[in-house]
């Protein structure tokens, strides 16, 4: 792998770019051109964002990693990257891919709902009709990202891309079942994953998931069981253990200070934790992904 830092890098185009929204359509062979902005010069290494980033490929393939899956995006796809993945672009293939990014503060409140209740998101194909009225929404927020010197350019570029964004997210609800179709296990699950990627470092217990939800630990054990086969602690650890792989895999913070940021200051309990979700011992996981 890459050489290791101190942290994983944050991508900061929008700091660059000034504007907290950002839309370009790439083409592989037209990547130099690109050169000139520093975000662009590190899609290569594994990083996180400062914003929701979707991929809109129009021609070729695309192939990035998001959290140590590899994801190959096809012609009339879209796929979404939430903020806290850690991901990277391995390759373009021929590829016409427009790029869109925007950032909390400028994103459709409703919308960001929607995107945490669909992360993480897989690579979604959209049919002609739907990918025709897409790529029009592309070409629109495209040619008034160009028009600076408009009065209200800010206004017309944040809509346009909120309208785009709102389009690609009806997408992905067409493919999920509607919040009124739930069963109270599936609506209460939802409720603890929510919480679960809001509180994992601080909150261990199912017991601390089972007061914030107003219901007993049995009954949220059995919710979650009931809708994905796993347990209330399983989905607790996994989640851990993911944050632990990232910052093992991406950086070279001591397992030490691993276990201090995800909340544990018994650190043979953290390693012992840690061999037994992921099959390995702390150090074998990092040694096995270096160069």
């Amino acid at each position: 792998m890459s050489k290791r830092l101190s942290s994983i890098p944050v991508n900061p185009v929008i700091a660059e770019l000034d504007e907290g929204v950002f839309i370009r359509k790439m083409l592989s062979k037209d990547l130099h051109l690109y050169e000139q902005f520093e975000a662009f010069n590190s899609i290569k290494q594994s990083h996180r964002d400062e914003y929701h980033l979707f991929f809109l490929q129009e021609k070729g393939t695309t192939t990035i990693e998001i959290d140590f899956h590899k994801h190959t995006i096809k012609p009339s796809s879209v796929i979404f990257i939430h903020q806290n993945q850690v991901h990277r672009t391995l390759s373009f293939r021929n590829a016409v891919v427009s790029i869109g990014a925007i950032s909390n503060e400028n994103l459709n409140p409703e919308y960001l709902r929607l995107l945490e209740d669909i992360s993480p998101a897989k690579p979604l194909s959209l049919n002609q009709e739907v990918f025709s009225i897409i790529l029009e929404a592309v070409s629109l927020c495209i040619k008034l990202s160009e028009r600076k010197n408009e009065k209200l350019y800010h206004s017309l570029l944040t809509g346009s891309c909120n309208t785009l964004i709102g389009l690609m997210i009806s997408q992905y609800l067409v493919q999920s079942k509607p919040i009124e179709k739930l069963s109270r296990f599936e609506i209460v699950t939802k409720a603890f994953k929510e919480l679960l990627e809001r509180n994992f470092v601080t909150a261990k217990r199912p017991t601390e998931y089972a007061q914030q939800l107003n219901i007993s630990s049995p009954y949220l054990n059995e919710c979650v069981k009931n809708t994905t086969g796993h347990s209330v602690s399983h989905h607790i650890q996994q989640r851990i253990i993911l944050e632990a792989k990232r910052l093992l895999y991406h950086s070279d913070i001591s397992v030490k200070e691993i276990a201090t940021q995800l909340g544990y200051d018994d650190y043979p309990y953290f390693c012992r934790l840690f061999s037994k979700v992921a099959g390995m011992s702390v150090l074998t996981f990092r040694n096995k992904n270096l160069d």
